[in-house]
């Protein structure tokens, strides 16, 4: 099916996925979104190798998909208990309020 497709679409679309992304986490003050919008800019990166991988027939590229959907599961984990815990102390996941844990 990737052959039908150019690989032009696949670009665009990633480069849109990583700019809405990348806008979302320079714009936003609440912290799971932003972990939301870090989420979206590694599946821009992961559609991007699978897309090249498919094209030039070699896995490798898969299999680092792979490997960076496990390392975003245990970001998203420890992120969350991060929070979980910022929110019990503050009562807000607001980014500008998490610098009152430093007192």
């Amino acid at each position: 099916m990737i052959n039908t497709i150019p690989i032009n679409y696949y670009i665009f679309l990633s480069a849109v996925l990583f700019i809405i992304g990348a806008v979302g986490v320079m714009a936003r003050r609440n912290a799971i979104i932003i972990f939301m919008c870090i989420e979206l800019m590694l599946n821009a990166v992961n559609l991007l190798l699978v897309s090249f991988s498919t094209l030039h027939n070699d896995p490798s590229g898969q299999v680092f998909v792979f490997f960076i959907m496990a390392v975003a599961a245990a970001e998203v984990a420890v992120g969350l208990a991060i929070l979980s815990v910022a929110y019990r102390n503050i009562k807000s996941v607001d980014i500008d309020l998490l610098s009152k844990l430093k007192n």
